[in-house]
């Protein structure tokens, strides 16, 4: 296929004559532009968006390497342009030429797929902004690992190391973006709710900077439906998962550690002395409800007093690819109605640890944490005398969040939004609920061994295993990929 171009920009090299496959030309990006003639349509065009600040100076790299390969307006640079006004002006440009009866723009939009190269925190942010457009078929997503802990491009088949960045490897990957499927994913809305305070802030406070998933986390406009008079009404949302307590101090704690001290991070740093900090139990902090089904009624989640995390997982890959919820055996599913995870069931999975030395099951065969429960919505309450302040953690970026001092309440509340369609490659972990080879519970033995679910099987164990404020990570595991 040859497509016939104006000017130089987008111009490819004779070596990449295949890649004409994923090209778009300008007239489609550029609503200014003027239209040209093509022989066919590319059979997977791609809009590439890359943090050029993730992986050191790898996201610079694969923003060079792209653009050598495909046109230059199809290769956006996030820290210089967001995504939101990319694809509004984009899909804009679409309609417009819809309308006067362009067949090409028509095919393009409908083969359209994305890649976005970054962190979770970048990746969500481009997820969020294609769910806010409402499109009747979102263009599906391929996700870049180019982070730390890559828990969603890992999640879908695309690995969690960071990649290659020369024309051969991007070549490679691109070639599997054109063969791989489409899966939906739930995205998760979250609203924190709070009486202005007196005195003192309650604007999320950020490790040093402000992370990509507060981006999209921001206080309602007085015109908006959620806002109350009084309070101070807060709005986001996210794919992979929402953390409270311990796990976001933890995290909260490296990442300022590591904006103060850089140089302390430039190489993984392995079988290192993890301090837990001091932490209070969740029970002690808010009182948990939940909605199992869509319209049931809420209702009390018990909490076991040890609990000093509590992460709401919508994906089955946290902190670097260990799954928390694991496979409930039959036993399990029996008696607490609780079922495989899947990342399009409308459910969300509520997993406790009660410290530092509970997360090292995870690294057994079959570990999981204590399985709370499953469930369409969840909500925090928090009230006066508790603390002056939790920490709370969005898809592997941590804020540090102040609680009034007032005798009112303070409501974090998680709900099913909708869902965008995701790119997955073999081998994939996520599962959908209507994918038959999806794996079930039924058939599974019980994995009690490795849970620890019961108070007094944790008082034991901490006998047993003689468990320490601070533990030994093993060699094979990366620090920067756990909390």
């Amino acid at each position: 296929m040859e497509l016939h171009r104006n000017g130089t920009n987008g111009s490819c090299h004779s070596s990449c004559g295949p890649l004409t496959d994923y090209y778009i030309p300008d007239y489609i990006l550029k609503p200014d532009s003027e239209r040209v003639t093509v022989d066919s349509v590319p059979c997977c065009p791609v809009v590439v968006f890359i943090n050029s600040k993730s992986g050191g100076q790898l996201g610079s790299s694969l923003i060079k390497t792209y653009r050598e390969l495909l046109n230059e307006a199809q290769v956006f640079d996030l820290s210089e342009e967001a995504p939101d006004k990319v694809l509004h002006r984009l899909y804009c440009n679409f309609e417009k030429l819809k309308s006067n009866g362009d067949l090409i723009a028509t095919q393009i939009q409908k083969s359209l797929r994305l890649i976005v190269a970054g962190g979770d925190g970048t990746a969500s942010w481009l997820l969020g902004v294609v769910s806010d457009l409402e499109l009747s078929h979102p263009p599906p997503v391929a996700t870049v690992p180019l982070g730390t802990g890559n828990n969603l491009p890992f999640s879908f088949g695309w690995g969690k190391k960071n990649p290659a960045t020369d024309q051969a490897a991007v070549k490679s990957f691109l070639g599997q973006v054109k063969g791989a499927r489409e899966m939906n994913i739930d995205s998760w809305h979250i609203i924190m709710r709070m009486r202005i305070p007196q005195e003192g802030p309650c604007d999320p406070i950020a490790p040093l900077d402000l992370p990509h998933s507060l981006h999209a986390f921001h206080r309602v406009s007085a015109c908006d439906s959620l806002n109350l008079e009084g309070y101070h009404t807060f709005r986001g949302g996210f794919w992979n998962y929402f953390s409270l307590g311990m796990d976001a101090q933890v995290s909260y704690e490296f990442h300022s550690e590591r904006k103060r001290n850089p140089e302390k991070f430039r190489h993984q740093l392995r079988n290192q002395d993890l301090q837990t900090p001091p932490a209070w139990n969740i029970s002690q902090l808010a009182k948990v409800k939940i909605m199992k089904r869509p319209g049931s009624q809420w209702e009390e989640l018990k909490i076991p007093r040890s609990i000093q995390s509590v992460i709401c997982l919508n994906l089955p890959s946290f902190s670097g690819g260990l799954n928390p919820w694991g496979t409930p055996g039959t036993r399990k599913v029996q008696d607490r109605d609780l079922t495989a995870p899947y990342v399009d069931d409308g459910l969300i999975e509520i997993v406790g640890f009660r410290d530092a030395w509970h997360g090292l099951i995870l690294l057994a065969p079959n570990g999981h944490g204590t399985r709370l429960a499953q469930a369409h919505r969840i909500r925090f309450e928090f009230h006066k005398g508790a603390a002056e302040h939790t920490f709370m953690r969005i898809d592997g970026e941590p804020w540090k969040q102040p609680l009034p001092k007032e005798d009112d309440t303070v409501v974090v509340e998680i709900s099913n939004l909708r869902q965008v369609a995701m790119l997955a490659n073999d081998p994939c972990r996520s599962n959908s609920v209507n994918d038959p080879s999806s794996p079930s519970c039924h058939g599974h033995e019980d994995d009690e061994s490795n849970s620890l679910e019961d108070e007094d099987e944790w008082e034991d164990g901490r006998k047993k295993f003689g468990a320490a404020a601070t533990f030994k990570i093993p060699d094979e595991v990366d620090i920067a990929h756990l909390s």
